[in-house]
Parts: structure tokens; sequence; C-alpha cells
């Protein structure tokens, strides 16, 4: 498929997903309300050809804040039986200090609607108009930064926690296997929805859920109560991904708010920042493995696998040239290879790798298009090219798919390798920036 069809096919299902409420969806059935990060993505989709919409998404998002600075991970805007667990199970009105406008969940996804102004700010002509539009927003963005560590940092040392493996964003993820095993949560019983759109083979399993739905349940019964949950919560990580998301959004601050010249907020973004990044490399990275690892807070250790999320340090300039030169060796031998496309969301040479389901292997276009910044940034220009290439023939070859097969052999036979949910707005919203650059 050439380039411009693409774009336009990628704008398209942009414009379908496009909800009269203001959001997004993630794609049609299965993902029906709006998603945090996925709102970041799709706007930056929508920046070179729909700046309204692109500003409209943001706006929406930043509408459900809570009074403390938490953004949920779902807004429930609209009313839809396709998904579970809706409103009814989550219910965010338990904390006093949700939002009392929009209902979602309590808990969180990576926080990249900082770095997402910057990149906006890039892509549109009219910059003047978007500083208008970053100064109105900012300051909300900015609390939700504070909120990370003021409520997430228990132990002040600039790394910030996750209670649940869907605030990660990825989220079925075989990292977290050694803690079900520790875990033993009841039964539910319950109505899968996301397994009357896609083949079951594909998604977590009933008693993964079992264990998503126990965390929930804990978390309510503290009322989602941040002091609480990292006491209680079986489930506590400092996790590589979410953090060097926040340090990139601390970054872009910085930056953004020294064009709209408002310097109140800077001092304190540059403490955030200098102490996350040195406690990042003194704790998240394993020697043994050379790469960064997720930390589990609640069995004080790091959780030895290699993951898409141990490179994602690349994307926020986290690791110094030496350790990313080491980072990118470890990526090239393990997740490398004339047969695989890069770059799969677990360690292929493990043997929990799965190819084929959610995030214990597919290649995320959103993984990939942070990983193609990081290592053009590095000065790895083949090897971010390579990661551009095999992203757009991942599309080209299977169509906007959620995931793909890292697997070239896949491919062979047509509509093949491409999982998950078609017609997807993040793969289409990003592959247009990378086909821009």
């Amino acid at each position: 498929m050439e380039k411009n069809k693409i774009i336009e096919e990628a704008k398209e299902i942009l414009i379908k997903n496009f909800q009269k409420e203001g959001f997004t969806i993630p794609c049609e059935g299965l993902y029906p309300f709006q998603w945090k990060w996925d709102s970041g993505f799709i706007a930056l989709g929508y920046a070179y050809f729909d700046i309204p919409k692109a500003k409209k998404e943001i706006e929406t998002l930043l509408d459900a804040q809570w009074n403390n600075g938490f953004i949920p991970h779902i807004v429930f805007h609209t009313d839809s039986d396709t998904y579970f667990p809706g409103p009814d199970f989550h219910q965010s009105e338990l904390h006093p200090q949700s939002s009392k406008k929009w209902r979602s969940t309590g808990m969180t996804q990576p926080p990249i609607t900082g770095f997402i102004l910057e990149e906006i700010y890039r892509v549109v002509e009219d910059k003047a108009d978007m500083l208008s539009f970053i100064k109105k927003c900012i300051d909300k963005v900015y609390r939700n930064h504070q909120y990370f560590y003021e409520q997430r940092d228990p132990k002040n040392e600039g790394l910030v926690y996750i209670y649940h493996n869907w605030e990660s964003g990825t989220d079925n993820s075989p990292i977290w296997d050694d803690i079900w095993d520790t875990m033993n949560p009841p039964e539910y019983e319950f109505e899968r929805r996301d397994t009357t759109h896609v083949d079951a083979s594909q998604r977590p399993s009933k008693r993964e859920y079992d264990h998503y739905l126990h965390i929930i349940e804990i978390a309510k019964s503290h009322n989602y109560d941040d002091k609480e949950i990292a006491e209680k919560s079986p489930f506590l990580i400092q996790d590589p991904l979410f953090n060097a998301m926040l340090i990139k959004s601390n970054e872009s601050l910085i930056n953004l708010y020294g064009l709209i010249g408002d310097r109140s907020k800077i001092a304190q973004l540059k403490k955030w920042q200098e102490k996350s990044i040195q406690r990042y490399n003194e704790k998240l990275f394993s020697e043994k493995l050379n790469a960064y690892v997720h930390y589990d807070l609640r069995n004080d250790k790091q959780i030895a696998y290699v993951s898409s999320s141990s490179f994602s340090p690349l994307f926020a300039g986290i690791p110094d040239k030496k350790r990313a030169e080491i980072l990118v060796k470890t990526m090239q031998e393990r997740f490398g290879g004339d047969d695989k496309y890069l770059c799969a969301s677990f360690d292929p040479t493990n043997e929990r790798f799965n190819p084929k389901k959610y995030w214990r292997g597919p290649v995320w276009i959103n993984l990939n298009w942070m990983l193609y910044y990081g290592l053009k940034e590095y000065g790895y220009k083949e090897l971010s090219e390579q990661v551009k290439n095999d992203s757009i023939e991942l599309i080209s070859k299977a169509g906007f798919y959620e995931y793909f097969d890292s697997r070239k052999e896949i491919y062979v036979d047509k509509n093949k390798g491409g999982y998950g949910g078609n017609n997807f707005s993040w793969s289409a919203a990003l592959i247009i920036d990378l086909l821009h650059n």
C-alpha cells in the first residue's frame, strides 16, 4: 500500500471513530469509551489534518480530571453494554475527590499528555494558536504530575507506583505472572464482552480477569485511597514504561512552560526530573539482563524479564550513551533477526512469549513509535528506520489492527498477522505521524 493511501485510510478511521461527545473510541465494539493514553496518541494524528478535533480530544479527557489531579484510564461518557467491567463495577464515586461530572475507573494509564502537547505544537503550522490552547490546559497536566509525585511515590524517590496491571498499559504481560502466583482471588461470575469481538486465544484468560477484578475490589474497599492502596494492594509496581512516560512529559512541560512565558512551575518540574532520572537508572536497570525492568515494591525486588517497556527509556532520554548502547544491543540480540519484525512486546527468547496474545508478544504501533523517536535521538538512524518501516509494512500487509504478530512467516498468507480490534485508532494516528517524518 503506498504512502498517501495509508494516510487517507488512517484519516478515515479516526473520523469514523470520533464520537459526538468529543472523543475518539479506540475501535468499534471492543472499546466503546475514552481511554487516557489512547486519546493522547489519537490527538497527535488529528493534528495533521483536523486541529479542532486534536484539541477536543485533549479537552474532553482533561474534563474528567478529579479534584486531586488524577486522570482516569477510562472515562464513561456514554452507556454501552459491549464492555466489561463498566462504570457500575468500578464505582469511581467511592473516592471523595472523583469527578462529579463523569463516571470513570479508579485507575490511570501512562501519563503521555505532556509530551503529546509538545508533539502537536511541533506538527501544527499556527504556533500562536496552539500556544494559546496549551496555556488553557497545561496546568491540568501539571496537576496530574503533581498527583503522581505526591500520592504515588511512597518512598519519595521520584518513582511512582501502579497498583493494577491495566495502569501499565501492557495489560496481560507475562511480567505479571509471578505476581498472580502469589494471589488466590475468588472465582468471579461475569460475562466477558471482549471475546465476543475478538478470538479468545488473543485475549487474557478468565482466570487472569479474576486477578484483575480482585485488585479493583481491594482498591474499592479502600475508596481508591492511594495511601491505603500502597499499604494493602498485592500488586504494587514501579513500571519502566509508566515512569519513562512521566519523565518524558516532565521534560515537555518544562519546554512548554518556557514557551508560554510561565516559569512558576519549572523549578519544581526540574527537581522531580533530576530525582526521577537518577533513581530510575539506579533501581530499574538490570545488570544481569542489560535492560530496564519492572520493580515489585510489595516484594522489594526487580522482576527479571525484558519487554518492549524495557526500551521506553530511550524515548525519554533516560540512559547515558554508554547504557543506551547496551540497551540497543539487548534489543537486537533478543528481539531482532531477519525472520522477525521489531519490536515484540515481550522477549521472544523467553518461554512465556506468545506472538498472538495481546501484550504477551505481539508488536504494538505505539511502542514502536516511541522506539523510533528514541533510537533516532540517540543516533541509531538505521535501526530507527527499521522500526518505522516494520510498522508501516505491518499495517500495509495486515491492516490497521490493534497489535501484530512479529513473525514474518505469518504474513505469507493474506489476512493473517493482525490481531485484536481492527480499524484501531492509535495505529491509524501514529502511522500518520511516522509517514510525515
